[in-house]
């Protein structure tokens, strides 16, 4: 069942159809399945796969309100309590951050766009890196805020962030291109910002990876109303490359994460119900965490083309 929340978007929408990023306009889409009122579909000329129609661009940031953050069907739309799980966040983002390990130089300035409550810029501080972060959720910015100081935190976009230009030395999107109606206008952005010798980070979910396919319409990350874009191996070089960088590093190591057992009961019934009842006992493992990495996320790590 859809939260509240999904289901009024689901309901009242405000809908546009979408095109592809890399295609003209008018080039032919073929349908992946439909999931009213929106529907997913491949682009024939470059595989881009994409939601149209979706949430239209001016609406999209209504969606990241305080029950994005608090939500009783993750499966569906946000998380089930992200700040519940902020130390396993925290572990996620050890793991992760060692991919820069030897690809840049002695700490400096990073900018993380999308930062949310800034568990991965308190892991970069830990490493002594000077930590800002961007958040268009002013709910769940006031976590970052509070963290890291008022200052380092910009309630908004990147488009009217107040930083100036080649201020920093590595720019980070986790999770994050997925869910901006125009990332390759957001990749273009973040360039005019990194300084000479800079470094930018992209992880996002693999459409083409053997487990997405496996699954289907089923895949996790399949949430219509949040998730816009769906990049793989072969398309995220493109919008990498459209917002002028040029990518050094494709992977799907260290792109896991550490999640509850009763995330993995919560999922499973994505899989199909009774997979889900059949894994309720590990509910009460209460707190135990796992390391999973089912290869469907990619990490990019790219300079300025």
């Amino acid at each position: 069942m859809a939260t509240s929340a999904e289901a009024g978007i689901r309901a009242g929408a405000e809908l546009e159809e979408a095109a592809c990023l890399f295609c003209p306009r008018g080039t032919a889409t073929e349908q992946r399945f439909s999931d009213p009122p929106f529907a997913v579909v491949r682009c024939t000329g470059c595989g881009l796969v994409f939601v149209s129609p979706r949430v239209a661009a001016h609406r999209v940031t209504d969606l990241y309100g305080a029950q994005y953050w608090l939500s009783p069907s993750a499966k569906d739309y946000g998380y089930t309590d992200y700040r519940a799980d902020a130390a396993r966040w925290r572990r996620t983002y050890e793991v992760r951050a060692r991919v820069l390990d030897g690809r840049i130089a002695a700490p400096g300035r990073v900018l993380d766009v999308g930062c949310a409550a800034g568990y991965f810029l308190g892991v970069m501080r830990a490493r002594g890196w000077d930590a800002w972060g961007i958040e268009v959720s002013a709910p769940i910015a006031a976590e970052a805020r509070a963290a890291l100081g008022d200052e380092h935190v910009h309630v908004g976009s990147l488009s009217d962030a107040p930083y100036e230009r080649s201020s920093f030395d590595l720019i980070t999107f986790w999770d994050v291109v997925e869910h901006l109606p125009d990332p390759v206008a957001a990749l273009r952005q973040a360039r005019e910002l990194l300084a000479p010798g800079g470094l930018l980070l992209v992880e996002t979910q693999d459409v083409g990876s053997a487990f997405a396919r496996l699954m289907g319409r089923r895949w996790q990350h399949f949430k219509q109303a949040e998730h816009l874009w769906h990049f793989s191996r072969s398309t995220l070089p493109l919008l990498l490359e459209r917002g002028g960088w040029s990518a050094e590093l494709l992977t799907a190591r260290r792109a896991g994460k550490y999640v509850s057992l009763d995330f993995v009961v919560e999922r499973a019934g994505r899989v199909h119900p009774a997979l889900s009842r059949a894994l309720a006992p590990l509910r009460r493992a209460g707190e135990l965490s796992a390391y999973v990495n089912l290869r469907d996320e990619l990490i990019a790590l790219a300079r300025p083309g």
